[in-house]
């Protein structure tokens, strides 16, 4: 059985027509301690407008008590772990949930893996925006590591052969070279034999037949 959209009735639904939820257990937000709310669409939705105050509190609760839980943004579809964490009697959570603008107004029934959930549309496009800024935020960090382990790395071979450190394709290779080889501190002597392996790896070119060569 399952939690019924809107009303919060318990009702038999099929398995194969209930949705899949897109975030999984995996996506998480645990540095994120606030949330984007967007404030007019609020304060302009049915929900405000027409619910009564308490529904409107829990509702809201609901909202935050959802961004940490697992899959984030997805509640219990159980009636009493609901009212419990809203901190109500279950009566009483029932009792509002009849009402057509209650606590549990567009919340509807998803899949998680073999769980069935409860999930709302609008706290899924604030938590798939959140994720996007994330995996961006995260992208943007590893460029700039980068772009500094090349620096500093360019700077070392500098101390020991300035034109090997000009060439931009040598650096870059013996930064891959590094990577595959597990190094963590990149001392002298590393990069002395990733100088070593990038002249290694010249001469194979050289010693390679060119295309077109009998």
């Amino acid at each position: 059985m399952s939690l019924s959209a809107h009303t919060g009735r318990l009702a038999l639904v099929d398995m194969s027509e209930i949705e899949e939820y897109p975030l999984t257990r995996d996506d998480r937000l645990n540095s994120h301690f606030f949330m984007v709310w967007e404030r007019r669409r609020w304060l302009n939705s049915d929900m405000r407008l027409k619910g009564r105050a308490e529904c409107r509190a829990l509702y809201f609760d609901l909202i935050n008590i959802a961004c940490d839980q697992s899959p984030v943004g997805t509640i219990p579809n159980d009636m009493e772990v609901l009212a419990k964490l809203l901190m109500i009697s279950e009566s009483e959570f029932k009792t509002l949930c009849q009402l057509e603008y209650g606590p549990l107004h567009k919340w509807r029934p998803c899949r998680c893996g073999d769980e069935v959930r409860l999930m709302h549309p609008v706290v899924l496009d604030m938590l798939i925006e959140a994720v996007s800024r994330k995996e961006d935020n995260r992208a943007k960090m590893e460029a700039a590591n980068t772009v500094k382990r090349v620096q500093r790395l360019r700077a070392t071979v500098a101390g020991l052969q300035t034109e090997m450190s000009k060439n931009d394709a040598a650096v870059k290779w013996m930064d891959e070279w590094l990577i595959k080889q597990g190094v963590g501190y990149r001392n002298t002597s590393w990069v002395e034999q990733a100088m070593m392996a990038w002249a290694d790896h010249r001469m194979d070119l050289n010693r390679a037949p060119r295309r077109g060569s009998m």
